[in-house]
């Protein structure tokens, strides 16, 4: 069986990601191929798009997102995501237990003895005026109901687990800081949310994962776990694994991966890029060895922006004032102190006009 050691599966990454060579692709298109972007800090998946799509504008990102096409609503790891309104409306009923799990995982105590179902059908009676509602108003509508959760609490799981929800632009718009208003999504897009299929075939799981596979690949069951949250993919794995070729990693893991997927070759140059915090290169695995040294892994969870230099996580980068710092977490050669600095001076372009210095701190 064929090993492909870490270089390997990061040029393979990059190429899926559109992070070795930016891509001609709509909004829609990049957003659909990446399965989504994470984006509970609503401005992050601009830099992401901006580093992977040429010639991207923020207002093709808002034009997706007012024209429907896009939408911000709870999914992968019962995070906020960017995806498709087609991908959400497939997606949504699949993910419907482990977003009700999670929830109850992190609020056992205060939800004890809920009827989820009950709360579930009294919150769509209230959202079906279809009126945006804020957390706070819809908890308004049902807390005499059940007064014995905080408040916060019952709106998280109203939104995040038992409504399908949007959040409604202007929330997520490129330099909005609107608040959060929800509504339901399948009145947000005219469509009902697909029911799953009946059977044992899931066929929405199978879809999944050649999905991850198109833009994660080569990557282990562990990794299609920690990307997604779901459980019960196994069986859905065991059902395509004939469509599957195999590798093994440094580390002995069995990997899984579509036959014709791109896996440059490792030599392959790699071009710096920005991230911003939480990005998909990321998040998407369980085992992050192929983008991040293990002595800073946790950059990728901790909300930092990172710098990809030679493919890997080099550096960190914010933007405070009037200046975009850099931070190196190790020491970068002449070269590669150029090309971060040639490609931080067209990402302050593109993030604000007022950024007017650039500084490279050293590395310890």
């Amino acid at each position: 069986m064929t090993v492909l050691d870490d270089r390997a599966l990061n040029r393979a990454t990059l190429a899926r990601q559109h992070l070795l060579t930016r891509a001609d692709a709509s909004v829609p298109e990049a957003v659909a191929h990446l399965c989504g972007l994470q984006a509970q800090e609503p401005q992050e998946p601009f830099t992401g798009l901006w580093s992977r799509l040429a010639g991207f504008a923020p207002g093709q990102l808002d034009e997706a997102m007012t024209g429907r096409t896009v939408v911000r609503t709870h999914l992968m790891r019962r995070t906020v995501h960017l995806v498709t309104a087609d991908d959400a409306l497939a997606w949504r009923a699949r993910h419907d237990a482990m977003l009700r799990g999670r929830v109850l995982g992190t609020y056992r105590r205060e939800l004890a003895g809920l009827d989820l179902d009950e709360v579930a059908a009294a919150a769509r009676a209230v959202m079906a005026d279809q009126r945006p509602r804020t957390l706070r108003e819809l908890v308004q509508a049902l807390e005499d109901r059940w007064p014995g959760p905080p408040r916060r609490v019952l709106g998280e799981l109203v939104v995040a687990a038992l409504v399908p929800m949007v959040q409604l632009p202007p929330r997520g718009l490129w330099r909005q800081s609107a608040g959060v208003r929800n509504v339901p999504l399948a009145s947000w897009l005219g469509r009902d949310i697909d029911p799953l299929p009946a059977g044992d075939g899931d066929p929405v799981g199978r879809q999944l994962i050649r999905r991850y596979l198109a833009a994660y690949g080569p990557a282990a069951g562990a990794d299609l776990r920690a990307w997604c949250g779901l459980s019960g993919l196994p069986a859905a794995v065991r059902a395509v694994r004939d469509e599957l070729v195999v590798f093994r990693d440094a580390r002995g893991r069995e990997l899984f991966d579509l036959p014709d997927a791109p896996r440059p070759h490792p030599g392959t140059p790699a071009p710096v890029r920005f991230l911003p915090a939480f990005d998909n290169a990321l998040l998407g695995y369980h085992d992050r060895s192929r983008v991040v040294d293990a002595a800073h892994v946790g950059v990728s969870v901790a909300g930092h922006r990172t710098v990809l230099v030679d493919g890997r996580v080099a550096a960190t980068w914010a933007v405070r004032d009037d200046r975009l710092r850099i931070s190196p977490l190790r020491r970068l050669t002449a070269s590669e102190e150029d090309s971060v600095r040639a490609e931080a001076g067209e990402l302050a372009a593109f993030l604000d006009e007022r950024i007017e210095h650039i500084h490279l701190d050293t590395a310890a």
